[in-house]
């Protein structure tokens, strides 16, 4: 901070300074000056922290650290306020609260909410979302604390093919004997995954392994009580038509003993807080996932905080962490396992060298591509969107779909998933394949909830004729076979989907997948995302990109700033001998 200035003065023109940087979205901005309008004395430090608050929830982040403003805002010219200064102003402030030892915060009053260890400058979040992350940390250590036989807080983690799914079914299996052998009834257990492909990828994989043991000598009548089929986590929780909240809660929790949610990463704070606090006293919480693919979408990064708390080990916050790292399964046409593990590691040199060696089985590298729907892949590429509404009936176009997906790190911009889509959907039309904006055979993504039509963001259904011959729009049901049908009219926001954005893909699998990465670089690419993107081929993977796009990509690795390890408490220290 230049000196003889406060940190007041100093913001005086930041909030400007932030506004003309482009960094702030329309909402960000419209926080600071409705504070502005409520209290015309209120610091433009105050004001400028408000809406990099806000702006952080945005990002996908839990709140705003006042000690590294360039996490949110690399703008060079930027002269930030020094964070001490910054946090004596916001703890003064009549919008901030200060809470004790993590108290509750119910003020209406104060939006924000200052936190932080003694010594530091802290936290800055939007109230809401510093709830959300207290109310997760108070469940899971409800959870974990549980003595009952069946209770506690489980985590499997691990990549494709380690074997997660077997690992659950056979805790199952235990914990179904180990009741009987006790003279309990038998345990109820839900299987659920944040989205619905993700839900019904799990119950198919449960049912597999559940069909291994058996065939391996397990008691059948054992293997007869576990589930067969899997919900989205929205469903399980009971969705109410036009409300964010659900049937079950805290004062009216879930009917089970064992609660196993797959795809954890996938979750964010508003979700997870809400998910642990229906599941009831003394029962069993049991998270899958893979910690080095993209946190979620939404604001969180809820199982890398759950993770690091729980490998600190101790009384505090004693969850279970088993963690599998060896691939046992691998599709005999596609061999991933060192592309996945160079990209995970960030080694850009092993990745390029196995991308352009041309030794793995069914991956494909076109260095340098720009345009994947450009000659020779355009052909092969629209021959796949048409045998969409060419199928016999809702159902197998869903499956056929699952076939092949074209992915993107980006939007906007010429490799991104709008642009892309705009440009199928009028090769689709120029083919005569297509006519109007819902058409026979057209990929749809849903990019808002709506609680009354139980369909949410990221859920991806198909545009087809009914049996009276009206395009509708199906979307997966209860059952593979028993898709749901929506007139295209009363559908929430929703986009194309014949090229999807990694984010959007996390949960599902494609048989082949197409990764078509910008010319330049993006705040958007890390490892992660091309982890994330790699992971989704079952029997190929094409990778589109350029050698500088890769390796910055290689080198970038998400943080997502979160005061939740903080909160779920680590073990006490030892006093020297």
């Amino acid at each position: 901070m230049t000196p003889g200035k406060t940190a007041g003065a100093t913001a005086a023109s930041l909030l400007d300074a932030l506004w003309r940087s482009g960094a702030l979205r329309t909402l960000d901005h419209a926080l600071a000056q409705s504070l502005r309008r409520l209290d015309p004395a209120t610091p433009d430090s105050v004001l400028a922290a408000a809406v990099l608050a806000s702006l952080a929830v945005a990002n996908g982040h839990a709140g705003f650290d006042l000690a590294s403003p360039r996490t949110l805002v690399d703008a060079p010219d930027i002269a930030w306020p020094d964070a001490d200064a910054w946090r004596r102003e916001l703890a003064a402030s009549r919008w901030v609260a200060v809470p004790a030892n993590g108290a509750d915060v119910s003020d209406a009053d104060r939006p924000l909410v200052l936190e932080g260890p003694p010594g530091a400058p802290g936290l800055l979040y939007l109230r809401r979302y510093r709830e959300y992350e207290r109310r997760v940390a108070a469940g899971l250590q409800r959870l974990a604390a549980a003595t009952s036989e069946a209770g506690g807080v489980d985590l499997v983690t691990g990549g494709p093919g380690t074997g997660k799914t077997t690992t659950i079914a056979r805790l199952l299996v235990q914990l179904v004997e180990q009741a009987r052998a006790a003279g309990r009834t038998d345990p109820h257990i839900a299987l659920a995954a944040p989205t619905g492909r993700a839900a019904e990828r799990m119950a198919e994989s449960v049912r597999n392994a559940l069909q291994a043991l058996a065939a391996a000598g397990t008691d059948a009548g054992v293997i007869e009580t576990l589930p067969g089929s899997g919900s989205t986590l929205h469903r399980l929780l009971g969705t109410l038509p036009d409300s964010p909240r659900f049937r079950h809660d805290a004062g009216n929790p879930l009917p089970f003993d064992v609660v196993v949610v797959d795809e954890a990463s996938m979750i964010d704070l508003p979700l997870m807080a809400k998910l642990v606090e229906a599941v009831p006293d003394g029962a069993r919480l049991v998270l899958i996932g893979d910690p080095d693919q993209l946190p979620s979408v939404e604001a969180g990064d809820v199982l890398r905080g759950v993770i690091a708390a729980a490998d600190a080990g101790g009384d505090a916050f004693p969850a279970r962490r088993t963690h599998l790292t060896h691939a046992w399964r691998q599709h005999e046409a596609l061999q991933l396992a060192p592309l996945a593990a160079a990209m995970r590691e960030g080694d850009s040199a092993a990745a390029l060298s196995l991308l352009r060696g041309g030794t793995l089985s069914g991956v494909h590298f076109h260095e340098d591509l720009a345009d994947p729907l450009q000659a020779p892949h355009r052909d092969r590429l629209l021959t796949h969107w048409r045998a969409l509404a060419d199928a016999d009936s809702p159902a197998q176009a869903l499956s056929l779909a699952s076939r092949l997906r074209l992915l993107t790190a980006v939007r906007d911009g010429p490799q991104g998933a709008r642009t892309l889509n705009a440009r199928i959907e009028a090769m689709l039309a120029g083919a005569g394949g297509a006519s109007g904006r819902h058409f026979q055979g057209r990929l749809l993504l849903i990019t808002e909830n709506s609680y009354r039509h139980r369909l949410f963001n990221g859920d991806i259904g198909i545009c087809f004729r009914d049996a009276d011959g009206a395009v509708m729009a199906w979307f997966p049901g209860d059952t593979p076979d028993a898709p749901r049908a929506f007139h295209p009219a009363a559908l929430p926001a929703h986009e194309s989907a014949f090229a999807m954005t990694v984010h959007k893909a996390q949960g599902s699998e494609f048989d082949t997948v197409w990764l078509q990465l910008p010319r330049h670089d993006a705040r958007t690419l890390s490892r992660e995302l091309l982890y994330t993107a790699a992971t989704r081929a079952r029997a190929a993977l094409h990778v589109a990109a350029g050698d500088a796009v890769l390796r910055a990509a290689l080198a970038r690795h998400v943080v997502r700033i979160s005061g939740l390890r903080q909160r779920l408490p680590a073990p006490a220290a030892t006093a020297p001998a």
